[in-house]
């Protein structure tokens, strides 16, 4: 009896110990590299990818000492072990490149020249990858992340007719708060959230129509209300500075660079609950589906390989320069060609890295970013809006898996990077609505830096289901959890991307 409550202690303090060491790093073995965006698979359900670092989280759900943890990455044997072998190796695991890695194999010894190999590429993007029009179901996790780095900002009233002396003081220290704070503490937003998308593509009027439905499970937010994150939110704070210190009985039109405004504001109470942007509020409307929709159906499109925008170096073949830098097999031995491209006409953006499957010349992962010199073009109203917006960030890592049940290929996991240099010079007037002497604020905002969005996408499982199934589904929508610092408990039982450090070490300060 003795013997079994001491072997249960020891066990109690092992599961205790694993507990709070659940984070493991994948390195390589040679060299005590990180390992990023390899496969692991947990137990016999849970499929996972390592972060930038190499690293990853057992979920809750798994910590068992003998669940099987699988982990593989082209060009490397696949190692399986115990979470119980797992904790021995002090949660590091090391993979040994593969002995059948090819640094430098002759392709025109088997049968093909990398010409000929993008060619089969092309030819065959629609049977990799167009789906068919019976439902899909994922299980999806999404991270976003948003930057927003000024160079210069500044709000200055020009003229005020309608504050106080002491007024116009107060307004004057706040502005100042608001932009000292955006200059000296940058502002981040992280979205973190796990649904399951389905979907699927039909034929209507010889158009084809995407249709999707989403049930959030979980959803948190790290964010700083009182800071903006894009060029949008800035012109609303300082909207909403000016707002609280109107007359709550006047009515204002707001005029914002040459262009004057329609809408109508007011602080009244019961004017706000009735119009938002002058419209009416529709009741029930599922604002944070439909956005969380977007970023999912936003992240497959533009990364797939038949014609998303961030692709097209898969398939425009006469844009780029491809060059073969050798091959090496993937973890069921299969023969990846990898492909080094670059542009070669004006029309191309890109430089990177593609891996093709002999087998079906699939692009199984792709690694690209801007080229030198190269921007996603922009829009430049400087002299006549006041604003100028360049996309001068792309980069992205995309993993492509295919479905055993469809032999088609679906985005398995994206990490994306895009970025925006902007310059904002407008006016913003409120102009009270009166017959009489109005009052009129002018407020002028000057503001240049640069945006930076992250999106991670990790497509847990896919399965087909029936076109009864997905009409019965409901989609109701749901809250963000707001939390001032990323919290691992929250997740403890769901598998997601493990995060980076820079979400980590960021945290909300609250007064």
């Amino acid at each position: 009896m003795m013997k079994r409550l001491l072997f249960l202690m020891c066990l109690v303090c092992q599961l205790s110990a694993f507990a709070q060491n659940n984070v493991s790093t994948i390195v390589d073995a040679n060299t005590g590299e990180s390992i990023p965006y390899a496969n692991v698979k947990i137990g016999s359900t849970s499929n996972n990818v390592s972060n930038g670092d190499g690293k990853f989280s057992i979920p809750a759900s798994a910590e068992n000492a003998s669940t099987e943890i699988e982990v593989s990455y082209i060009g490397y044997e696949t190692q399986r072990l115990t979470i119980s072998q797992l904790e021995k190796k002090g949660f590091i695991i090391k993979l040994i490149p593969g002995i059948y890695e090819l640094n430098n194999v002759d392709v025109s010894d088997k049968k093909q020249d990398v010409a000929a190999i993008m060619a089969q590429v092309k030819a065959n993007l629609k049977e990799n990858y167009l789906t068919t029009d019976t439902p899909s179901k994922s299980t999806i996790f999404l991270r976003e992340q948003s930057n927003f780095k000024a160079k210069q900002f500044n709000l200055e009233i020009e003229k005020s007719t309608g504050f106080s002396k002491s007024k116009l003081k107060e307004v004057n220290a706040e502005l100042k708060r608001f932009t000292t704070g955006m200059s000296k503490t940058p502002p981040k937003e992280f979205k973190d959230f796990l649904g399951v998308y389905s979907s699927f593509v039909s034929k209507k009027d010889d158009k084809m129509v995407n249709s999707s439905k989403l049930t959030v499970l979980k959803a948190t937010q790290i964010k700083d209300e009182n800071k903006s994150v894009s060029i949008d939110q800035v012109e609303k704070t300082a909207t909403n500075l000016f707002l609280k210190h109107l007359d709550t009985t006047k009515f204002y039109r707001i005029k914002s660079g040459w262009f004057g405004s329609r809408d109508t504001i007011s602080l009244n109470k019961e004017f706000n609950k009735k119009r938002r942007n002058g419209e009416k509020i529709k009741k029930d409307e599922p604002k944070n589906v439909l956005t969380a929709k977007s970023a999912i159906f936003s992240t497959q499109t533009t990364t797939n390989p038949v014609y998303g925008t961030n692709t097209d170096f898969i398939r425009q073949t006469d844009w780029y320069k491809y060059t073969l830098d050798g091959a090496i097999f993937s973890e069921d031995y299969k023969l990846i060609y990898v492909i080094k491209f670059q542009p070669k006409k004006g029309k191309a953006k890109y430089e990177g890295t593609l891996y093709v499957s002999e087998n079906d010349y699939a692009v199984v992962k792709a690694t690209y970013n801007l080229a030198k010199g190269k921007t996603l073009g922009g829009i430049n109203l400087k002299w006549i809006l006041g604003i100028k917006v360049f996309e001068n960030v792309s980069s992205g890592t995309l993993i492509y898996k295919e479905n055993p049940s469809t032999n088609k290929y679906y985005l398995q996991y994206a990490n994306l990077e895009d970025g925006q240099y902007f310059y904002l010079n407008r006016p913003l007037k409120f102009i009270e609505l009166t017959d009489e002497d109005r009052d009129v604020l002018e407020l002028d905002i000057k503001a240049e830096g640069d945006i930076l969005n992250k999106t991670e996408y990790l497509n847990l499982d896919q399965k087909e289901i029936s076109q009864s199934e997905f009409e019965s589904l409901k989609e109701p929508d749901f809250k963000f959890i707001k939390i001032n610092k990323y919290d691992p408990k929250i997740w403890k039982e769901f598998t997601t991307l493990e995060p980076a450090e820079e979400m980590k070490q960021f945290s909300i300060n609250v007064d």
